[in-house]
């Protein structure tokens, strides 16, 4: 069965076929859902922008401390 399936050819018709069928099976999400799922989104990469600025914040600080060095 292998064998058949790496001899038949790609058809870009088939697999545009495929494409609209599994298309056809998509839920999309509601207005609602998607102003909700943005919403986490952003908040999600805040706290994490946030949480990155704080560790880069201490390492420096400690770097500062440990090598006593000043930077302009």
């Amino acid at each position: 069965m292998a064998k058949e399936q790496a001899n038949k050819k790609f058809s870009f018709k088939e697999y545009f076929k495929g494409v609209k069928v599994e298309m056809k099976k998509v839920v999309w999400p509601t207005k609602k859902e998607l102003v909700s799922y943005t919403a986490v989104v952003i908040v999600t990469c805040a706290v994490f922008a946030l949480g990155f600025w704080l560790i880069d914040t201490g390492v420096l600080a400690a770097l500062k401390s440990v090598l006593n060095i000043t930077l302009n």
